[in-house]
């Protein structure tokens, strides 16, 4: 049994590996056992899945942190109060 949000209440944990088989052994989806797969490596990172826009775009913004390139919080809320004219 799971409630609104998915989570396992207590169903028979064998009855759920079953179904589960059972769900596993009909499907011919490719994508399906291959996510499955990755839930049983342990060395899946999530950065292997990502878009390579994203990658790069992560790459870029690690590069700026190494290099300094980087403004606190307080730094830029005082730049749009000054650009844009808001008085604290």
């Amino acid at each position: 049994m799971q409630n609104k949000n998915n989570v396992y209440l207590g169903m028979d944990i064998q009855a759920e590996k079953i179904e589960l088989v059972k769900m596993l052994l009909d499907t011919d989806d490719p994508e399906i056992i291959n996510r499955l797969k990755m839930v049983f490596e342990e060395d899946h990172d999530f950065y292997d899945d990502l878009p390579n826009h994203v990658k790069d775009d992560i790459d870029a913004a690690t590069d700026e942190i190494a290099k300094g390139q980087v403004y606190d919080h307080e730094f830029v809320m005082n730049e749009f109060k000054v650009k844009y004219g808001i008085k604290d």
